[in-house]
């Protein structure tokens, strides 16, 4: 059972712009680091996007509930929260 993720993420205001950002990660053209530096609307995105390992009850439910499902290495969302739109990369769990 994943007890603690480790996780990075680009936070934007609007679905449109989640999904723009998305677009870009997909095409493997750009990548996450650079992407969160440049769009992301947290002050995680100073630091690629990075949040470290939390475990559950840390983050939004959505976001936690993304994060602790989803798969290593694989960019999840648009994930709406309260804060806006996320789209997260899961680095690694334990």
């Amino acid at each position: 059972m994943v007890k603690e993720v480790h996780a990075a993420h680009i936070l934007c205001k609007t679905e449109k712009k989640a999904i723009e950002v998305a677009e870009k990660l997909a095409t493997g053209q750009e990548n996450f680091a650079e992407m969160a530096r440049k769009y992301s609307l947290c002050p995680s995105g100073k630091n690629s996007g990075d949040l470290g390992w939390f475990g559950k009850g840390k983050m939004a439910l959505e976001f936690e509930k993304a994060a602790f499902e989803g798969e290593k290495g694989k960019i999840l969302g648009p994930v709406k929260t309260q804060f806006g739109y996320h789209l997260i990369k899961v680095l690694d769990r334990k």
